[in-house]
Order: C-alpha cells, then structure tokens, then sequence
C-alpha cells in the first residue's frame, strides 16, 4: 500500500476549517467531530469509506481492554512510527496519560495540526509539546485504489 499524496490530505483536511464541532457528525461546514473530520479527509483523498461507523458514545474510548480507535484505523491505513509522523499523518491522541487513545488531528505542517475539538470546531493549532506528548500512534492515508482514480478523472471531465 503506497501512501497518498501528503499535499492532497492537508488541503483536504484545511477546507473543513471552520466546520462547527458535532458529535458523530462528518459533513463539510455543517458539524464533525475529530473522527468526522479524518472521515471526511478520506473521502476526498482516498474514496468512499470502506465501512460505516457504528454509534459512539463520549465515553466510547475509556472502557473495554482495546486500543479500538487504533485498531480500526491499523486496518486501513498505513501506521508510522509516531516519533517520525510528518505533514499529512493521521495522529492518534491519548488525552490522559495510560488512557486508551481517542483523539484524532492531521499534522499539517512540522509545527501545527489540524483537528475537531468540542465548542471550537475544526482548527489548526499549534502542535505543541503538550500535544506532541499526546501522540501514541500515527498513520498515512493510503493512495486511492485505480479505480476510484479512474472514476475521479471523469467526474473532472464532465
């Protein structure tokens, strides 16, 4: 699996700024969440999403005995070493230290990212040392398959 052009999702992920925060919400300029928005960078970078999301609660990461977050997203994407994610990486954040991982942002350059956070919406910040500490795991969009290419250059066309 090859990587997608790391330009293609931070342009992707920088048109939902401004995008109101919702919980399980993915529509561009209408609401997200943190899942939401990598949701929606997929879909413009990769394609259609290979399956629905199933329900969450708010508490959904800090019970069971799984990194699910991690898990779900190991299935799809490409995972990096955290320490290297560079501009275009999907980062996995744990938002207490030993708690299960359950924030998601997009580095959008060396020193900023891009993310959904409740009652701001969809910005880019700052990645700190504080958020960087945060960082437990990191991974590449994949490049779209050669169909949904082909089918991409004709929606262009017409």
């Amino acid at each position: 699996m090859r990587a997608a052009d790391p330009e293609r999702v931070i342009a992707a992920a920088r048109s939902w700024l401004g995008t109101p925060y919702h919980d399980q919400a993915s529509l561009r300029g209408v609401g997200c969440d943190c899942l939401g928005l990598a949701r929606g960078v997929w879909r413009e970078v990769v394609g259609p999403e290979p399956s629905p999301i199933p329900p969450y609660s708010r508490d959904w990461g800090e019970i069971g005995p799984r990194e699910v977050l991690a898990e779900g997203v190991r299935r799809m994407m490409i995972e990096v070493d955290p320490a290297a994610a560079e501009a275009g990486a999907l980062v996995l954040f744990r938002m207490k230290p030993r708690a299960f991982a359950k924030h998601v942002g997009i580095i959008s350059d060396p020193g900023s990212f891009i993310h959904a956070y409740e009652r701001l919406g969809v910005i880019e910040e700052p990645l700190s040392s504080v958020w960087r500490r945060r960082i437990a795991f990191a991974f590449l969009f994949p490049r779209p398959s050669a169909s949904v290419r082909k089918q991409a250059r004709r929606k262009r066309k017409s």
